[in-house]
């Protein structure tokens, strides 16, 4: 799973995207002030199944410090949706 930073119309706006395995997930960068997402400081994750229309979730431990965080917890989560499909 790669993250590609997405090009948006707002300059400073920081969206990364990637998706495996039939999930979906985003990272944005949020600030308490200027443009973009607004909120606790830092990179938020989320994920959502990719051919299901539902809304994103949060992954836990967000906001992160760093985006290389939010990307390991991505991974870990994914990892966790990997096994939980394998189950069933």
């Amino acid at each position: 799973m790669e993250f590609t930073r997405v090009i948006n119309p707002v300059e400073d706006m920081e969206i990364w995207i990637a998706s495996s395995d039939s999930f979906s997930f985003v990272i944005s960068c949020e600030s308490r002030s200027g443009p973009g997402f607004h909120g606790p400081p830092g990179y938020v994750a989320s994920w959502r199944p990719i051919h299901q229309n539902r809304g994103a979730i949060r992954v836990s431990g967000s906001p992160f410090k760093t985006l290389t965080e939010a990307e390991e917890a991505c991974w870990v989560m994914l990892g966790y949706l990997r096994s939980s499909l394998s189950e069933e």
